[in-house]
Order: C-alpha cells, then structure tokens, then sequence
C-alpha cells in the first residue's frame, strides 16, 4: 500500500515548514506530504475541465472530501479562514476538515514573507 505512516508525514510536513514559503505550490507540497500521488496532484493543479481542484476561491484549493486550503499573509487569515468556512464549495465537497492545521501551519511561515505588493514604482 502507498499510505504513509505518521512519521513519515511528519518528517514530510517538517522538511515543508524549513523551506522557504511558496504561496503557488504551497497547497500541492502540503497534499504531497500526506501522500497524496503525483497523478492527484497534477489533476488538481490542472485548468479549466481537466482540473479536480473544486475551489470556489481565487487561489483556493479543494480536494474533494479532504481539504480546502488557500495560501493568504498573516493580516489576512481571519478573513480567509472565514471565506473557506463560509465557502459553498467547502459544504458541497464535505472538505471542511483540516483547515486549523493548515492555518497555523500558515501562521507560523508567513513572518517570513514579504508582503507582495507594497513595493513602490
């Protein structure tokens, strides 16, 4: 069987929070680490009707009957936390589960990120 046991997918999930945060891949990496294959990955990462990905949210990615998960900085998790709880794809695909690990997850890396468009020019 491919499932991971759980020292694998802490070790998985420990060597995602030492990297630097990638706001893009972020969600796959996370997937990734709980074993998620390459092939679920690259549908979900797909466009348009190829795609798996059930978000309803810019940026947001939904795996049917698992998670729904969106990258957003650190002043802006009550609202995005609000909008995935909220969000009728979350009620629809039954993916309300694991968003306080992926917030606090979220949490603790985005001190490290550079706030995107502030720059002046």
């Amino acid at each position: 069987s491919n499932s991971m046991n759980a020292i694998e997918i802490e070790e998985a999930i420990s060597r995602l929070a030492m990297q630097p945060l990638d706001a893009a891949s972020f969600p796959f990496d996370f997937l990734a680490a709980f074993g998620n294959k390459e092939t679920t990955l690259k549908r979900l990462r797909a466009e348009g009707k190829a795609s798996t990905n059930q978000s309803d949210l810019p940026g947001g990615v939904l795996q049917r009957g698992n998670i729904h998960l969106r990258v957003c900085s650190e002043g802006e998790l009550t609202t995005t936390l609000t909008a995935l709880r909220e969000s009728p794809a979350t009620r629809r695909q039954k993916s309300s589960f694991i968003l306080d690990l992926y917030t606090k997850m979220t949490t603790a890396q985005a001190p490290a990120k550079k706030a995107a468009g502030k720059s002046k020019g």
